[in-house]
């Protein structure tokens, strides 16, 4: 059956089934519409009024509204478009689809879909129409291997390296419910990002980052929630993951920032990912950068699906003005959602302090470390050279959301504390203050929080947030202003 203007009808609901997740992590560059031109799916025109879109939501969504329009050979020249930019996990997400293969469904992909959304509906309470929206990881080819198979299931994942999380062993032991039914199911912050005005620009943009790009930068958010449990056995699945990954794509997004997210990557996965991420040419165009790593961890390294750790100090040096030469002299931003030991902080009585009364909330913890930020600087040759050297490291700033050989703690229903309280401050903030000043407010929020579990070693538990810098201007993202020259 022929759907509008030729396209099957079962390809023409599977289509509209993804939209969400497909608005939400498709990356319609240049390339991607150029191979949907070649095959004479697209006019130069049509090509032309994506493009144009300010943001990667809107290009995708202005895509997929024209695609059920252009014939029978649409969904299969999309899914090769996907396939030849290195989306196979959005292909495979397509062509799975039970909207197009009616009632048949192979057991692996039905098991790995009930386990998604059953983290969904205890952990991330969203409406029906986003369901799939979470749901990033899908297999690619070999989804009912498990072991050693898995590595290669997200070899596609463009993210930067991984980096390891260190788990506490009576971690397995924790009562995931009775922790769920005391923590509160308010969901995160919401309200728009707060605009810049004309006049605070003008009066601080001489002494700071350049940040008038449209977009900003590219963003990328690496996100493992649920674990091999063959090769990482002592890792639980990170309920509460979810509402993070999709926190972060939501502030970022309304910051002007194109926002890939990815979903349950091995170690090696995500040094690819992060290899492919630090090598997009847009990086040239734009004004800035930002990295998002949530997982276990340990001090210096988070950990992947299988067990494996990937360095932090990886990371930065991926993103370093001798790797990243397009990224040179423009600030890159780093949040690091992970334990960084194993040591919970069950904090001191306040000498003459108000007495508390009451608790943000309990949560989880993920271990995981830090890289260091700042990075051996290269001698300075002669004055009378005319190429300026830089450090081999310089105009990052790192937010951490816990101290060295601490616990970090999240929330199962509403996400950890640290990228709770970055959203809300980058939300309200970020209109007239520099991203040291917000990391200073998060730091001291994150000091006032207080976990709530009573019966439970969590109880009254307590996490210290830091962050580490090189930036060496101030750093404003003037949110929803674009100068006009």
């Amino acid at each position: 059956m022929l759907g509008e203007c030729g396209m099957l009808e079962r390809d023409r609901r599977g289509l509209r089934k993804c939209s969400v997740t497909l608005c939400k992590e498709m990356v319609v560059d240049e390339l991607f519409i150029q191979s949907l031109q070649t095959d004479d799916i697209l006019t130069d025109s049509m090509a032309e009024s994506i493009l144009v879109e300010p943001t990667s939501h809107k290009r995708s969504w202005r895509l997929l509204s024209l695609l059920p329009k252009r014939g029978p050979r649409a969904f299969s020249s999309f899914c090769s478009a996907l396939r030849d930019t290195e989306q196979q996990h959005l292909c495979a997400l397509l062509t799975e689809s039970p909207e197009r293969d009616g009632e048949r469904q192979c057991p692996q992909t039905a098991k790995v879909k009930d386990r998604a959304e059953e983290v969904i509906s205890t952990a991330y309470p969203i409406q029906a129409s986003d369901r799939n929206a979470p749901f990033t990881k899908t297999p690619v080819k070999d989804s009912e291997e498990e072991g050693d198979e898995e590595k290669e299931r997200y070899v596609d994942s463009p993210l930067p390296l991984p980096t390891q999380e260190g788990i506490v062993p009576a971690k397995r032991a924790r009562t995931q419910e009775s922790m769920e039914m005391c923590l509160d199911a308010d969901s995160p912050i919401t309200s728009s990002v707060l605009p810049c005005t004309p006049d605070f620009y003008l009066k601080h943009c001489q002494q700071s980052y350049s940040m008038v790009s449209s977009p900003r930068g590219l963003a990328l958010v690496i996100s493992n929630v649920s674990f091999d449990p063959c090769a990482a056995p002592d890792l639980d699945s990170r309920k509460g993951g979810e509402v993070d990954e999709e926190v972060l794509r939501k502030v970022f997004t309304e910051l002007d920032y194109i926002v890939t997210v990815r979903r349950d990557l091995t170690a090696p996965g995500m040094r690819e990912c992060i290899e492919q991420f630090g090598r997009r040419q847009q990086h040239q165009t734009v004004s800035s950068c930002v990295v998002c790593l949530l997982s276990h961890g340990v001090e210096g390294a988070i950990y992947g699906t299988d067990g494996q750790l990937l360095e932090l100090d990886w990371v930065f040096e991926a993103f370093d003005n001798a790797h990243c030469p397009l990224l040179q002299n423009k600030p890159k931003m780093f949040f690091i959602q992970a334990c960084r030991g194993e040591e919970m902080d069950c904090g001191v009585e306040q000498s003459d302090g108000p007495e508390r009364t009451q608790s943000p909330g309990c949560e989880q913890r993920d271990a995981g470390r830090e890289g260091e930020g700042d990075g051996d600087t290269r001698q300075t040759e002669e004055r009378g050279r005319l190429r300026v050297k830089l450090p081999q490291r310089s105009d990052m700033i790192c937010g951490f959301a816990s101290l060295k050989g601490t616990a970090a703690m999240r929330n199962t229903k509403r996400g950890s504390w640290f990228i709770q309280e970055v959203n809300s401050a980058l939300r309200f903030r970020a209109r007239d203050t520099h991203l040291s000043d917000i990391l200073v407010q998060v730091n001291g929020r994150i000091k006032d929080r207080e976990g709530y579990a009573p019966g439970t070693p969590h109880h009254r538990c307590k996490e210290m947030s830091e962050f580490t810098s090189s930036l060496c201007k101030d750093l404003y993202l003037f949110p929803k202003y674009h100068p006009q020259y």
